[in-house]
Formats: structure tokens, C-alpha cells, sequence
């Protein structure tokens, strides 16, 4: 079974990178390269997905610029006789790739904001992608997560095991292990304290969810902070269908946080093929 479309919630306002977010979205900060964005849309691409959903708000239309072709730029390009880099350029959306865009209207959540892509997705199952957390696998993750749903058929959430002060950043989940990695969730609870989290599995920012968890969320009271929740709906969804964890093979940056960030900029950049070498003597003859 394909997984052909994936919803990418980005109306957030960012407000933990004031001021560098201030005109611009959090998403579109760059890290070596890439902006935030695009490291998941890649992510997505590279598991099949073909028509990706944002689910935007104000001050987001730089996103929508970002995956359009740019005309003045690639005749400059092409007439300066640099197509390497017009290459890139033309890389950011390939030709079989659809962008489509949709207003969440308030921040009222990330239930909400995935509620607001349904009418796009219809009754297929699909995937969501939270920019913020920038995945880097061998095989990418949303891959690997689309392999198993391929098999077992059903909602599917990336897991990570968070230290015990951190469980009230996470939903938290809970469950019967299927085999090392996964779990049968019997539980999934929103940002608990630590005394009261039944487990250290986080849900990290990938989910393959099928379209039976639009209803759960539209008939929900809001949860914590006063949101519609994400979790909630998974959690209204467990007493009709199974939900499987995954744990999955990587490395997960939290870039919603600017320590997360920052070592995604680091990691990143000493992995990359051309500046790499360079970049890891500079930081060899730092004086710390």
C-alpha cells in the first residue's frame, strides 16, 4: 500500500528564533544549505510521497516561493553558463511533484492543523511531517516507516526514547512490543509529567496515520494548553483501529529548540560532501 501524500503543518509563528523569525518562517531557516522545509520534503519524496500539503498562515508565503519555479533567477543562471547550480535550483521540486497549499486560519493546535488538510487527503491513508524535527537515516525514516506500514496496514508513529525530566515535551506512548521495533500502543498520553508518563517513548515529529483519525479529531474536546491535539485524535483512534510505534534507525534534531538546531548546523556540515573536510579542521583549530 502507497503512502501518496503527506501533510507538512507550518503556520506556527516560531517564536523561540525572535528575531531571525520575525519576517520570516521558522521553517525556511537554513541549516548548512537547505532550509528546514525542504530537509523534510525530501524526506518524504525519497518514501514515494508525491503530493505534499502545507498547511500554512500568515507570513508564510516565503514556503510557497521556495517550491515555485523562480524565473529571472533560472534565466540568470542558464545565461551565466552555471548549471550546476541551476541544477539545484531545479532540484528543490521535482517535475513529479505537487505542492499544494492550505490556511489554517488560527493556531489552534496540530490536530487542528492536520484536521485542515482532510478534504485534501480524502480516505487515503497519509503521512505527516513536522518540519522542526530534521531526521537523518541511512535508509530515511518516513522510508523505513512506510516499509512497515506497507506490511502491517495500520497508524504508524516514529518513537524515541526521551529522557524521564523531558516526557512533558512528548506525547508518550505505551504498549505491548510486536518486535524489536515495534509496539503494539495500548496508551498515548500528551505532554505528562514525568511521575505520571507510562513509559520514556517519545513520539517524534513522523506519523503514517489512516483517514479514520480525521474523525476522531473533529469530535474532540481540546486537550493541553488548550489546543486541539494531535494525540488526542490517536488516542480516540486506539479504541477502533491498532496503532503501532516504531522505532526507528537515525538521528532526530530537535530544530524547534536552538541548541537542536545548532548541532543539526554542526553534524550536518561535517558530513557534507564538499565542505566537510574544511570545516572540520576550522573547528579542530578552535581554541575552546
Amino acid at each position: 500500500m502507497f503512502v501518496n501524500k503527506a501533510i507538512f503543518p507550518v503556520a506556527g509563528l516560531g517564536t523561540r528564533f525572535l528575531p531571525a523569525t520575525k519576517a520570516q518562517p521558522k521553517e525556511m531557516l537554513p541549516v548548512v544549505d537547505k532550509p528546514l522545509i525542504q530537509y523534510a520534503v525530501e524526506e518524504a519524496y525519497a518514501a514515494g510521497v508525491r503530493e505534499m500539503i502545507f498547511v500554512t498562515g500568515r507570513h508564510k508565503r516565503p514556503i510557497e516561493d521556495h517550491f515555485d519555479m523562480t524565473f529571472e533567477l533560472e534565466v540568470a543562471l542558464e545565461q551565466a553558463g552555471k548549471q550546476e547550480l541551476l541544477d539545484v535550483v531545479h532540484s528543490v521540486k521535482p517535475d513529479d511533484m505537487e505542492c499544494v497549499y492550505v490556511r489554517q486560519p488560527q493556531a489552534l493546535g496540530l490536530g487542528h492543523a492536520v484536521l485542515c488538510g482532510q478534504r485534501l487527503i480524502g480516505n487515503e491513508p497519509f503521512a505527516v511531517l513536522l518540519a522542526d524535527d530534521l531526521m537523518v537515516g541511512q535508509t530515511p525514516v518516513l522510508q523505513q516507516m512506510v516499509e512497515q506500514f506497507a506490511e502491517w496496514r495500520v497508524s504508524m508513529l516514529a518513537v524515541q526514547e526521551v529522557p524521564p525530566e523531558q516526557t512533558k515535551r512528548y506525547g508518550i506512548v505505551d504498549g505491548r512490543a510486536v518486535n524489536d521495533r515495534l509496539i503494539d500502543i495500548t496508551r498515548i498520553v500528551e505532554k505528562p509529567a514525568p511521575e505520571e508518563a507510562p513509559s520514556r517513548l517519545g513520539v517524534a515529529g513522523r506519523y503514517i496515520l489512516t483517514p479514520g483519525v480525521f474523525t476522531e479529531i473533529a469530535n474532540q474536546q481540546r486537550g493541553v494548553g488548550g489546543e486541539i491535539q494531535l494525540t488526542d485524535g490517536i488516542a480516540g483512534l486506539l479504541r477502533r483501529e491498532k496503532v503501532f510505534a516504531y522505532r526507528y534507525e537515525g538521528r532526530r534534531y530537535d530544530c524547534g529548540s536552538k541548541e537542536g538546531f545548532l548541532e543539526a548546523n554542526v553534524e550536518l556540515a561535517l558530513a557534507h560532501p564538499v565542505l566537510g573536510a574544511d570545516f572540520r579542521r576550522y573547528l579542530k583549530n578552535l581554541e575552546f
